[in-house]
């Protein structure tokens, strides 16, 4: 494992984390009384189109492109088009994930939405970009000992952490505290928020220390 990857690894992970900063702090250079609370709807749509934006640069440009024999056309049209049908899937999943653990089922469901998507574009679309539309390669790198690059580690820890990130967000609300941000699903949204960007941080710094027992198996 050579240094020089694991510093690509972090510079790629914390441009995925001013992706974030940039959802925040861009819009309202544009957008009268934009902010994370008040307009909360608005921030999740404009973070998930920033996080993809941005990964999918990543995609074309650093992170390395899963091998393929195909490379016509049609096969790459038909990769793009499963890659959208893989993020809606998940999207729909999720939110009926949420209702069963309590999301109001009839009221506030594009809110219940919009939480499906952001922590889809947390979770799936680095997949999707890493892995590609490969259900079988996204059981080898979330099972035991499966992975086989840094990149898949890293996966691996941002997107545990984003999914752990959204379930501590959900204890606030139904304490009586009375603060704007328990409202549904925004302490959610932000948990899983402030998982992802731990993950992006961490997790280079994670393989670095433990660099030397790290052994990856070809893929």
């Amino acid at each position: 494992m050579k240094d020089t990857d694991i510093k690509r690894l972090l510079y790629s992970n914390l441009l995925c984390v001013f992706s974030v900063f940039l959802s925040v702090f861009i819009p309202s250079l544009f957008l009268d009384n934009f902010s994370i609370l008040e307009t909360h709807l608005t921030w999740l749509c404009t973070c998930s189109t920033s996080v993809t934006g941005v990964n999918l640069l990543l995609h074309l440009v650093v992170k390395p492109n899963v091998s393929s024999r195909r490379s016509s056309l049609s096969h790459k049209v038909s990769r793009v088009l499963k890659c959208c049908i893989y993020f809606l899937l998940s999207c729909f999943f999720l939110h009926i994930i949420f209702v069963l653990y309590g999301a109001p089922l009839i009221e506030l469901v594009l809110e219940t939405f919009l939480f499906a998507v952001i922590l889809s574009t947390f979770t799936t679309v680095p997949c999707l970009c890493l892995l590609g539309p490969n259900l079988k390669a996204w059981l080898r790198v979330f099972s035991r000992n499966g992975v086989t690059s840094i990149w898949e580690n890293s996966l691996q820890i941002t997107t545990i952490s984003s999914f752990i990130g959204a379930w501590l967000g959900a204890f606030p609300i139904p304490l009586d505290w009375e603060r704007p941000w328990q409202v549904w699903p925004i302490s959610c949204t932000l948990g899983a928020t402030f998982g992802y960007v731990a993950g992006l941080v961490s997790s280079p710094l994670w393989i670095y220390w433990n660099r030397k027992q790290l052994t990856y198996k070809s893929n």
